[in-house]
């Protein structure tokens, strides 16, 4: 791993020398949020214009830009609020900001796609969520170094700590990975600061997508924003109740335990949960909906209350239930994402991420004030026409979920489902990644629909929405947004494109046309004649051995390659939990191309290729 983030580390070092983003004709995407101690300034980061954006909010005016790395996604403000320090996703650093000045001071390297950040201030620690590497990377501030990593859940991306700098929570937004056809398992990773060990993992059953957290400020009450999938089930039942259970899992001294408790009503749905907020006095909790648009206002006594309740076990499934703490739901901008108090809890700002602006939250009255707009052009491209629909959950039944819910951050979800326009319990399918996939027609693992307007059209319309779902105008921006979307940086690539030794003998066996004792291998089995071309797919159907009693036909639509590495768990139905067992379970009779005759080393050696693709 060594390589990728020394890459990272020149990029980033590279970038530091860029001038100011042209935000006029970039939009500024804002990702999260933070708030100075004094309450005086918002540090704002927009990942679509690589900047850290600073807001007056009592003007409601932009005080100042910094240039950052390549996609920033989280922001830590230090508890003397001097220091700021940005992660930059596509970089692999974090970016040290002086908050008076708004000055980049330096660069410090962190792991495989940096997302959350929280700091350490007593011990002059940063804790970063690395989504990629599945990890936590200690930066020590004082060497400037990643000094530690720690493991944490699959695609781990949100951090918080405690008041007091005991513990550290981190979240991940990828189910880790299990057994196939089971409940996904999460969990929130307990960091021990002291020790700099990871103290427990609390598990979160039947849990596929962990958000932002939020603690008290005495530390005995945890809030993070979850989806509970319902993937085992064909997707017939979207009128009949949830696909995507949209909750918070609470947790702490005051519950003793963690509790899944719904923010869903019968017929209203709270989509795609994200950002969470405590009151200072733990009156009350904030959290965002990001896919439709609004901020719900808990009241904690009767979360606590739910929670501490003997039927609290049966309540994550129940519809009823938010009826009990949830006190109203305010609409704020498009795609809420994270949001932050005032020091003293009278004001919430809320990072409205398809809007370019931070909404302003009167919590005593429950209304929005103002809004303070972080620039970008007036006019929307069809591409951001389309990220807007893509991220909606308004056009499924009840509000239910959009594209977003299932291919997070425009990813995937590590989740396979039963979608019933192939019948009940037919043709389970692995949800694909979305990342460069304009070139890679047809479409479905059964090459079904020949183009991206067909899939986002009818298709989702009749057996996701249930409703009208996108047409005309509407449904070309869409495909033409999907088709924007763009991959992520490769960190398993040397810096000048040079392959290490492994990979370069892991592609002469990707390359080889003979077995090992000379007899040639038939063309259709040969690595590349199937997987070839700019995204290594031939564009076919073939029969590859993997198909299963429930598959109406053992020909699969032969998947592009790029960025394969991230994209766990594989084949069509997410059988195959790593690379590794494509070949050593699910290719008994070698018709997945020739694999028998290799060695444990030789199909390390490949899979050390592929994960450069």
């Amino acid at each position: 791993m060594r390589f990728g983030i020394v890459a990272g580390m020149v990029f980033a070092l590279l970038l530091l020398g860029q001038p100011v983003p042209d935000v006029k004709n970039r939009y500024p995407s804002p990702d999260d949020l933070a708030v100075s101690p004094d309450g005086k300034r918002l540090f704002v980061v927009c990942s679509g214009t690589d900047e850290l954006v600073a807001v007056d909010p009592l003007a409601k005016s932009v005080a100042g830009r910094v240039p950052v790395g390549r996609v920033p996604r989280g922001v830590a403000v230090s508890p003397d609020g001097t220091r700021l320090y940005v992660t930059n996703s596509w970089s692999d650093t974090v970016t040290e900001i002086d908050a008076g000045s708004l000055k980049a001071i330096r660069t410090l390297p962190a792991g495989f796609e940096p997302t959350g950040i929280a700091m350490d201030g007593r011990r002059g620690t940063l804790y970063v969520a690395n989504r990629i590497g599945g990890d936590v990377s200690l930066i020590d501030l004082e060497s400037g170094q990643d000094a530690r990593r720690l493991p944490a859940g699959r695609g781990a991306s949100y951090v918080s700590a405690s008041a007091d700098g005991s513990r550290v929570f981190v979240t991940h937004i990828y189910p880790n990975p299990g057994k196939w056809r089971a409940e996904p398992e999460s969990e929130i990773t307990e960091v021990d600061a002291e020790h700099r060990i990871v103290a427990s993992r609390m598990r979160l059953h039947n849990v596929g997508g962990v958000f932002h957290l939020a603690l008290s400020r005495d530390g005995r009450l945890g809030i993070a924003a979850q989806m509970r999938p319902k993937n085992l089930v064909p997707l017939a039942h979207v009128e009949h109740g949830w696909a995507l259970g949209n909750s918070i899992a609470v947790f702490g001294d005051d519950v003793g335990g963690v509790v899944q408790l719904p923010l869903d009503e019968i017929e209203s749905y709270f989509s795609l949960p994200f950002g969470v907020a405590i009151a200072p006095d733990k009156s009350k909790a904030y959290v965002s909906a990001s896919g439709t648009d609004e901020v719900a206002i808990l009241d904690l006594r009767r979360l606590v209350a739910a929670a501490r309740s003997p039927e609290a076990a049966g309540l994550a499934n129940d519809l009823s239930a938010s009826a009990k703490y949830v006190l109203a739901r305010i609409p704020v901008g498009r795609n809420p994402r994270s949001i932050a108090l005032s020091p003293g809890g009278g004001t919430l700002y809320v990072a409205n991420r398809l809007d370019d602006a931070i909404s302003i939250v009167d919590t005593a009255r429950g209304v929005v004030t103002g809004s303070v707009s972080l620039g970008g052009p007036a006019a929307l491209t069809a591409e951001r026409r389309g990220e807007r629909l893509f991220y909606s959950s308004k056009y499924a039944w009840g509000n239910q979920f959009g594209c977003a819910n299932c291919h997070l951050d425009s990813t995937f979800d590590g989740l396979q489902w039963d979608l019933e326009p192939d019948g009940f319990g037919i043709d389970i399918v692995d949800n694909r990644q979305l990342e460069d996939i304009g070139g890679t027609p047809p479409y479905k693992w059964n090459g079904g629909n020949p183009d991206l307007p067909t899939e986002c059209g009818p298709r989702t319309e009749r057996y996701f929405f249930r409703s009208q779902g996108f047409r005309g105008g509407d449904l070309e921006d869409l495909a033409q947004y999907v088709m924007s979307i763009p991959l992520r940086p490769n960190r398993y690539r040397l810096p000048n494109g040079d392959l290490t030794p492994a990979q370069e003998r892991g592609k002469d066996v990707f390359e080889r046309t003979r077995k090992k004792d000379g007899t040639p291998i038939p063309d259709m089995l040969q690595c590349f004649v199937c997987h070839s071309g700019p995204y290594y797919t031939n564009l076919q159907l073939t029969d590859v051995g993997t198909g299963k009693p429930t598959d109406r036909s053992p020909k699969i639509d032969v998947p592009q390659l790029t960025n394969v590495v991230y994209s766990a768990p594989y084949l069509h139905d997410g059988s195959a939990r790593t690379l590794e067992e494509i070949w050593t379970v699910f290719n008994p009779n070698d018709q997945h191309g020739v694999s028998n005759d290799l060695t444990k080393d030789e199909l390390n050696d490949l899979i050390e290729y592929l994960k450069t693709l």
